[in-house]
């Protein structure tokens, strides 16, 4: 007997992996469920057993987690770009949004015959509601409640975190070069407590879209993607916000690293992890290859992760790759497996190298050390190839 959707959320944790197949009859609902500024490392899905997130854990439950799932442009606004065009952000001129001639995913979609809009998440249920039967939808629901000061979030949550203190959270002195929020590192703990109610009223958020869907009798025929357009430091290392929190701007894992599941009953296995590397620049490929539609004409440089979500190997002459990159104004990074480049100004600024399995908080900078040069070189290599191929 097939297993519903609701029966991986309540019931048992330990289910077999369902195999993924995909025809065109089967072409899913989307809901994309974007929040700003919300790191992985704050969910408990990623490992934080203090901020209370039982909703998007359950729905990494009933499907795939992506382990290391990163932001090309890690601020707001261009990293939505990066996200929703696929482009990279030097194509799209370091703007906070896609030029007028980007062909965003939505176009992409609706080329296909899905019907697009976007939504907050306080109008969700209406636009799930206005669905026309018998015609597939990509719904983009935008979380709002993670901008500070945070005066959009509920006095229930802010009650739920009035007297935690943190031990995830850093209580560290405002950085030197801190150039935006820095009213929010006044009085840490006092923010670092609304951050926290601002994640769990997201994750509200999140069971409400889940539940209208199950009355629409839905869930079961939508794929649910969570993601974030970048991180924030929420303190770490004397900052807050994302890239722009410091001047210069900075790659951190914080504002880089961002939390990405998937979950449809019966073609993403539930329970999976998947260790790769992804970036933002990913999801267009990615969406387009499950729905069949066109990949936009443009110089694209994100693989579809397809394969990855739904279980399915690899072809053994096309392995994943191993690195990743970013890049704001100028900043830019390239982050493999272990270790982390950050150049700026071409290599004119201030370097930054971190050895991330034994520094993972980087702390300590090597890009002087003559140890890792060769480390050095290499990634700088790579990164001024994805430069020069993706600029354009």
């Amino acid at each position: 007997m097939p297993l519903s959707r609701r029966h991986f959320f309540f019931g048992s944790l330990a289910l077999p992996a369902l195999a993924a197949t995909k025809t065109p009859a089967e072409r899913p609902h989307i809901l994309l469920i974007l929040a700003d500024r919300l790191p992985s490392w704050i969910l408990g899905c990623y490992g934080n057993n203090e901020v209370h997130t039982p909703n998007l854990d359950g729905l990494a439950q009933t499907g795939l987690r992506f382990l290391n799932h990163f932001a090309c442009a890690p601020a707001p606004a261009p990293g939505r770009a990066t996200l929703l065009t696929g482009r990279t952000p030097m194509q799209l001129g370091d703007a906070d949004a896609g030029s007028p001639g980007d062909l965003p995913l939505s176009k992409a979609l609706a080329g296909v015959g899905y019907a697009c809009a976007v939504t907050d998440s306080a109008a969700a249920a209406k636009s799930l509601d206005a669905q026309a039967a018998g015609k597939p939808f990509f719904l983009t629901v935008d979380c709002t409640y993670l901008r500070p000061p945070y005066n959009g979030v509920p006095r229930k949550y802010r009650d739920l975190y009035a007297q935690v203190k943190f031990a995830t959270f850093s209580q560290e002195a405002p950085a030197k070069n801190a150039a935006r929020d820095k009213e929010m590192l006044s009085d840490l703990a006092l923010n670092q407590r609304l951050a926290a109610a601002a994640v769990t009223a997201l994750d509200d958020d999140v069971a409400a879209l889940l539940a209208r869907l199950s009355e629409k009798a839905l869930l079961d025929h939508t794929l649910i993607v969570f993601t974030s357009t970048c991180g924030s430091l929420l303190g770490r290392h004397g900052l807050w916000d994302s890239a722009p929190a410091s001047d210069p701007a900075n790659m951190y894992e914080e504002v880089v690293s961002t939390p990405l599941v998937w979950s449809w009953q019966g073609h993403v296995p539930p329970q999976l992890t998947r260790p790769e590397l992804v970036s933002a620049y990913d999801l267009v490929p990615t969406l387009c290859e499950l729905t069949g539609a066109g990949l936009p004409a443009r110089n694209l440089c994100g693989r579809s992760y397809l394969p990855l979500a739904t279980g399915k190997p690899l072809p053994k002459k096309q392995p994943w790759r191993t690195t990743v990159f970013a890049h704001y104004q100028n900043t830019d990074m390239a982050r493999d497996k272990r270790y982390k480049l950050v150049l700026r100004d071409q290599g004119k600024g201030p370097g930054e190298l971190y050895d991330l399995n034994v520094d993972p908080r980087e702390r300590v900078n090597q890009y002087e050390n003559p140890q890792f040069v060769t480390v050095r070189t290499s990634l700088a290599a790579e990164l001024s190839k994805w430069k020069q191929t993706y600029s354009a």
